[in-house]
């Protein structure tokens, strides 16, 4: 059987649309890169889309050379290729995505190129606290554990990679993981067997990988603006208690109807620029609030962060702000499958890990979230909070 043979197919049909999308989602990311090869799995992305293909050159020059567009992105458990293109170059748009990503013809001059791109990629990211900030979360979240490693890998080892060792990344890691393609337009591409909005999902199945305790240090404030990540570890990727994580992540986000709002930049007025949210993986989920801080406001923007979580870890939300936080998940959601591309994108990344997701499913469980489960949810991420801020005071 052929990695093509695996693929398991997702189409949502609908004809008034003029564009096609197309995500291929790849249950490979930069967890499951060797010890000694970190930021194989993104260099491979890198190489894939730009790596010439008979006849047409690059994936990503000819697609936006035909007006659509074309991008991948890799992170800790998957890796998403995706495309936008005129619905009349869908039949040709998929054939070469899969010829891209499943039968390249890698070469130096590429991976040469691609390299000095990452290593570009992160220089840039270095350089932005709000980027080092995330990494150092996830390092203190799961401290020696495949899920605290950069995405990108660091600089010595993009440096060290030859183009033996991505073809066998390519090989051994990439071509034997669980693939979906989506594609969401107005009719199915040919040769690809329409199956409707229920994914057949091959669900990632690598073993999961023991969790020692978080990492906690008091953070050491500069003198600047900074980042400020406050959060701990939610559910895994698959468990039922993930939208409890959700609905806390709204109440304490950047939107004017949440708590936090209120409490952060209207009474307070020590942030103007905050977000929340939670990440699944395999063996837990991480659920954070990230703040931008000025000089001086950080230690008490993180005590009230957690006066809130304290707040609602013991009485819970009220009604009405539990109903917005409930409304927002749910907009998200929405919003995500009526725009075409994000929707491919989340109908692939989905399939990966679950036997069978719908949307009207994830609707209706963000619906159920009750005021005990936001109580739950933030009581255990109370009792065992990580604080991460960048730049650290010199």
């Amino acid at each position: 059987m052929t990695p093509a043979d695996r693929i398991s197919v997702i189409t949502a049909v609908d004809d008034r649309l003029k564009t096609t999308s197309i995500c291929l989602g790849v249950a490979y990311g930069a967890r499951h890169d060797p010890p000694d090869r970190g930021g194989l799995a993104h260099v491979l992305e890198h190489v894939l889309m730009s790596a010439p293909l008979p006849g047409v050159g690059p994936l990503v020059q000819h697609i936006e050379g035909r007006g659509g567009s074309a991008n991948a992105e890799t992170g800790l458990e998957q890796m998403l290729f995706h495309l936008q293109v005129d619905a009349d170059d869908a039949d040709q748009a998929v054939d070469l995505l899969l010829r891209a990503v499943l039968a390249p013809e890698l070469d130096a001059a590429t991976l040469d190129t691609e390299r000095a791109a990452v290593l570009q990629e992160l220089a840039a990211a270095e350089a932005d606290p709000m980027d080092t900030v995330q990494d150092a979360f996830l390092s203190a979240l799961f401290p020696g554990h495949p899920l605290g490693r950069p995405v990108g890998g660091t600089v010595a080892e993009i440096a060290a990679m030859d183009l033996e060792g991505v073809a066998r990344g390519h090989r051994e890691s990439l071509l034997t993981s669980p693939m979906t393609l989506a594609v969401v337009g107005p009719r199915v591409p040919r040769g690809l067997r329409a199956t409707g909005n229920a994914p057949r999902s091959t669900a990632a199945s690598r073993p999961p990988v023991p969790l020692g305790p978080p990492r906690r240090a008091e953070p050491v404030w500069p003198e600047e603006f900074a980042w400020v990540a406050v959060g701990g570890r939610s559910t895994g990727l698959t468990e039922g208690k993930r939208h409890h994580y959700a609905v806390l992540a709204n109440l304490l986000g950047g939107h004017a109807s949440s708590v936090l709002y209120r409490r952060l930049r209207v009474d307070a007025g020590l942030a103007y620029s905050f977000q929340a949210w939670d990440r699944g993986y395999v063996e837990a989920g991480a659920w954070r609030v990230l703040i931008g801080v000025e000089s001086g406001n950080g230690p008490e923007a993180v005590a009230i962060v957690i006066r809130e979580l304290d707040a609602l870890a013991t009485t819970g939300p009220t009604d009405a702000d539990l109903d917005a936080a409930r409304r927002h998940a749910r907009m998200g959601l929405l919003r995500d499958t009526e725009m075409p591309l994000e929707h491919a994108r989340l109908l692939a990344s989905r399939a990966l890990f679950h036997e069978a997701w719908d949307v009207d499913g994830e609707l209706r469980e963000i619906a159920a979230v009750t005021r005990d489960d936001v109580r739950a949810a933030a009581s255990s991420l109370r009792d065992d909070l990580v604080t991460v801020v960048r730049p650290e005071a010199k």
